[in-house]
């Protein structure tokens, strides 16, 4: 087995903290739409309200640093291999098959999974964002009477929203669900906890090894 280190503090940082949010402002979410009772009413709203800023605020962050390190070639899309992928998943992981592409500091994503992360930062997280904001200052912006805002109905804001939640939820399990694929049901959650990632040897591993000469030789 060689090990890499693939996932950065921040990443991880990030990663854990994104989650962490999401799962909490889906808990006073639905406290709000009066499905569950856990933290009252009003503090549902409140909390929900910080949580949602500390996302925001965690989503600027991650924009940084995703361009000043670069990390953001993470996303460019490819459709080499994506056939192979969605081969691999559907039929080939069940047959315990090699994973068709090789995951690397440089590569961290394989072809479905760039286009996957890519619907979620670039559909879901704004659809969710975009009608949050406007759901927690429709009535501000009421007030101040600004005509593009306030001609929006708040139960169409809401509907989205809480749409767009249920879009994250279902991301969520689908992912929980993704990263007990690995080499051992843990091993990509380990990953992403210490930042180092263990790999069998591929082929051209293996055949270089055969090349190196030994104490023997």
């Amino acid at each position: 087995m060689r090990k890499e280190y693939i996932y950065k503090r921040f990443e991880r940082f990030w990663h854990w903290s994104q989650a962490s949010l999401i799962i909490f402002l889906s808990l006073t979410g639905f406290e709000v739409h009066d499905s569950i009772h856990v933290f009252g009413y009003n503090n549902a709203v409140m909390y929900h309200r910080v949580a949602a800023y500390l996302l925001l605020g965690l989503i600027v962050f991650a924009i940084f640093w995703h361009f000043t390190t670069g990390e953001w070639r993470q996303y460019i899309p490819t459709f080499k291999k994506l056939k192979d992928q969605l081969r691999y998943y559907s039929v080939g992981i069940f047959k315990n098959e090699p994973h068709p592409t090789n995951k690397s500091a440089l590569h961290k994503l394989n072809p479905l999974q760039v286009l996957t992360y890519l619907s979620f930062k670039f559909v879901l997280i704004p659809l969710v964002v975009f009608t949050g904001i406007l759901y927690m200052l429709h009535k501000h912006i009421d007030d101040n009477s600004i005509v593009v805002i306030s001609n929006i109905p708040l139960d169409s804001i809401a509907i989205w929203h809480t749409f767009g939640a249920f879009m994250l939820i279902t991301f969520l399990i689908v992912h929980v669900y993704m990263t007990t694929t690995g080499e051992t049901v843990t091993s990509n959650i380990k990953a992403m906890i210490t930042g180092y990632e263990e790999f069998e040897p591929g082929e051209e591993e293996e055949k270089e090894s055969k090349k190196k000469p030994t104490l023997a030789s």
